[in-house]
């Protein structure tokens, strides 16, 4: 399990974190956003945070608690490759319920680089727009 730092826990969180970039794939979705980039509060960023979905359309609460156990257990290795100010949310989809393991675990690496790279590149175009303002 995640330690209580890198989870997220509140609805506006989460709300946050599903309108940054996207990527999906049959077995889910990743949904990326890069948090605050002040230098004044990056000391107060303890880590990527990271939260799962598993909606009833995957299965039975059995079904859903597994593939949510096995999301949790993937991101482990995956959180570590993040910088500290990024949110991250994976959505299960049905076809997640029938998946192994790997196959998981190969979907949110490959759905998570690819959110990522589109986070990074809305974020610079932000700050571009931001400092063409000024």
């Amino acid at each position: 399990m995640l330690p209580a730092s890198q989870r997220l826990r509140h609805r506006s969180d989460f709300r946050a974190a599903i309108r940054g970039a996207t990527s999906g794939i049959k077995l889910l979705v990743v949904h990326v956003v890069i948090r605050s980039t002040d230098p004044a509060t990056a000391d107060l960023i303890n880590g990527p945070r990271v939260g799962v979905v598993c909606s009833k359309s995957v299965g039975n609460s059995v079904v859903r608690h597994t593939v949510a156990r096995h999301l949790r257990h993937v991101v482990k290795e995956v959180v570590d490759d993040l910088p500290r100010n990024v949110d991250l949310v994976i959505r299960a989809r049905p076809a997640a319920a029938d998946a192994s393991h790997s196959a998981l675990a190969e979907a949110v690496t490959y759905c998570t680089n690819k959110a990522y790279g589109k986070a990074r590149r809305r974020e610079a175009r932000r700050r571009k727009a931001e400092n063409a303002g000024t």
